[in-house]
């Protein structure tokens, strides 16, 4: 079991998965994202909402936006919908997926 080179702890559970960054062979590097979890469906995939703020220059202010991300769900780690997940990049997994989950919080 390896840290895959971040610096949060491995998950407590172990799995098989070869696109596991903590048992597998998915190496993480850029972008490191955390969001609400909108959707777990049955083949280890996750979606991802963000909101932040974009500046709107000719009015001085900022807008909410949202935008959502795709992301490979290792077996070792537990999600549900509402809960909060931080993702990393990694090498594409799929035509759609670019991330791996990392880290889940829970929102009991």
């Amino acid at each position: 079991m390896s840290s895959a080179g971040l610096l949060i702890a491995p998950p407590k559970r172990t799995c098989d998965d070869a696109r596991c960054p903590f048992h597998g062979h998915v190496k993480v590097r850029g972008k490191i994202l955390t969001g609400r979890v909108v959707s777990v469906s049955d083949k280890q995939t996750v979606v991802l909402q963000r909101e932040f703020l974009q500046s709107v220059p000719k009015y001085n202010r900022y807008e909410r936006r949202r935008g959502k991300v795709h992301a490979h769900l290792p077996p070792c780690i537990d999600l549900k919908e509402g809960d909060t997940a931080s993702v990393a990049e990694c090498r594409p997994l799929s035509k759609t997926i670019s991330f791996v989950v990392i880290q889940s919080r829970r929102s009991d």
